[in-house]
């Protein structure tokens, strides 16, 4: 994410906080998702790529 490219344009921008949120939600699904992958492939003799990472 190249949050520090985009310049601030005022009231176009979206508040803060909203970003803070939104950030820490992208970070909590993020680590869900790593811990259900890590499941998954620790539970199958054969990780044969089922879970695409894009």
């Amino acid at each position: 994410m190249s949050q520090e490219a985009v310049p601030q344009q005022g009231a176009s921008a979206p508040p803060k906080g909203l970003l803070q949120q939104m950030e820490e939600l992208m970070a909590a699904l993020n680590a869900d998702l790593t811990q259900l992958d890590a499941e998954l492939s620790g539970g199958r003799a054969r990780g044969s790529g089922e879970v695409d990472h894009g």
